[in-house]
């Protein structure tokens, strides 16, 4: 992961509604939740919840899958991963070691 792809998903991260949404469908495991479901549990207007998942989708976040007239919107685990490892990595990097080695005891 770079620092421009890390910087977007922070960002939109970062606006309440979406970090709600965002750990909504982490909650909701693999299975992810269809539009309608999300929409109750969240309990925000259609056109807003969107506008949200579309940016969401847009940094790689979510994924969406159509399953008939259902629409599907899942966490995609990689990039969580990826995100959460890309500020793991660089924990304690200049502080040579000392507290690396103590979380580790």
């Amino acid at each position: 992961m770079n620092l421009e792809q890390a910087s977007r998903q922070l960002e939109a991260l970062g606006n309440p509604t979406r970090l709600q949404l965002y750990r909504t469908l982490v909650r909701a495991g693999p299975a992810g939740l269809p539009v309608g479901g999300l929409q109750e549990r969240i309990g925000i207007a259609a056109s807003t919840l969107s506008h949200h998942l579309k940016r969401l989708v847009e940094t790689g976040l979510v994924t969406q899958e159509r399953q008939a007239t259902t629409l599907i919107c899942r966490a995609h685990y990689p990039a969580m991963d990826a995100l959460i490892g890309y500020l793991a990595d660089e924990c304690c990097a200049d502080a040579g070691c000392v507290a690396v080695a103590a979380a580790a005891s």
